[in-house]
């Protein structure tokens, strides 16, 4: 499981450090892709995998699902780990994402998000948690 939020920069070659408590998670191959909200994820292989097998049974037929695939699918890389840790980020996905220096590795349970620190201060605002954990109580969960 990833957890935990790293600070990191990304070069102007677009190189970002994976830290380390990711690496040994991730592995020697994984992908990273377009993420929701305006992030970036990185899936292990394994993880990569099963969600493959999830888009590869969506109806053909179903406008959404073709969209849906096609943003995941489409923007996706293989990254591999170079000596100091670093991945190279493709610029159509720091363009996507809004990479410019600062970054923030966050861990979401399955998958690693890297978000700009602009974007992740806008987005990731938890000062309304209450409400926010009230409402999944609809959706069954309960704290």
């Amino acid at each position: 499981m990833f957890m935990g939020e790293y600070n990191h920069i990304i070069d102007a070659k677009g190189r970002l450090i994976i830290p380390a408590k990711f690496r040994e998670l991730l592995g020697e191959e994984f992908v990273l892709t377009k993420g929701l909200d305006g992030c970036l994820f990185i899936y292990p292989m394994d993880e990569w995998e099963a969600f493959e097998e999830k888009l590869r049974a969506l109806p053909l037929t179903n406008k959404n699902a073709r969209a849906f695939s096609r943003f995941f699918v489409a923007g996706a890389t293989m990254c591999e780990l170079d000596k100091q840790g670093r991945i190279l980020v493709p610029q159509t996905l720091r363009e996507f994402a809004g990479l410019e220096k600062d970054v923030v590795l966050t861990g979401n349970l399955n998958r690693v998000e890297v978000w700009s620190k602009e974007k992740w201060s806008e987005n990731c605002n938890f000062d309304d948690m209450d409400s926010i954990a009230e409402s999944m109580e609809s959706i069954g969960i309960v704290i």
